[in-house]
């Protein structure tokens, strides 16, 4: 579309509008609604980087990258959605639906306590493990290798007994809370 206009800055007396090209149209219709639920979008995450577009030539990395950039404004939304769904299908039937989506939370719950506290523990068993690591480096070169032994062996037991007693803890305690929100619940 050309329209006659002075002073637009092409140099032939013409304003060209431009029209969007192939590339923008694909990025509004990628636009996304804001009722997407949280599988729709974590889906989105996964198949971008697992399933690229034909025509993406970009290592693993870019593709993480870009699915990150595109999906992840939209994932606090999401979940406010999905949160909302379930409570409106929980509050929709009988007691014991509502029964059945605290039960789920709970394991849910449990099972996240319980790996954050693996996960704790490796991360404090690495960190142990490097700098037993070092410090047979330092005692190789000495004779307090026995002593340094005897030292390692009791910080090995020390770790593993800490480690048994805050699993045990932090799942009786998750239990006990779990306990306690159903019975104020009914």
């Amino acid at each position: 579309m050309a329209e006659n206009s002075e002073g637009n800055g092409n140099g032939n007396g013409f304003y060209v509008k431009e029209e969007e090209d192939e590339e923008g149209l694909k990025v509004k219709q990628k636009k996304r609604t804001v009722d997407d639920s949280l599988p729709v979008v974590l889906n989105r995450i996964a198949s971008a980087i697992l399933f690229p577009e034909p025509g993406d030539d970009g290592s693993v990395i870019s593709r993480i990258k870009v699915s990150v950039a595109d999906n992840a404004p939209l994932l606090p939304e999401a979940s406010r959605n999905f949160a909302r769904d379930v409570l409106l299908w929980s509050r929709g039937g009988t007691p014991l639906r509502a029964l059945f989506v605290i039960t789920v939370g709970a394991i849910a719950f449990v099972a996240l306590t319980g790996l954050l506290v693996f996960i704790l523990f490796l991360l404090t068993a690495t960190i142990n493990a490097i700098v037993i690591s070092l410090l047979i480096s330092l005692v190789a070169a000495g004779g307090f290798l026995a002593l340094f032994f005897a030292f390692v062996t009791a910080i090995y037991i020390g770790a593993l007994s800490i480690a048994i007693f805050a699993i045990s803890v932090t799942t009786f305690w998750a239990f006990v809370a779990i306990l306690i929100i159903s019975v104020t619940l009914l």
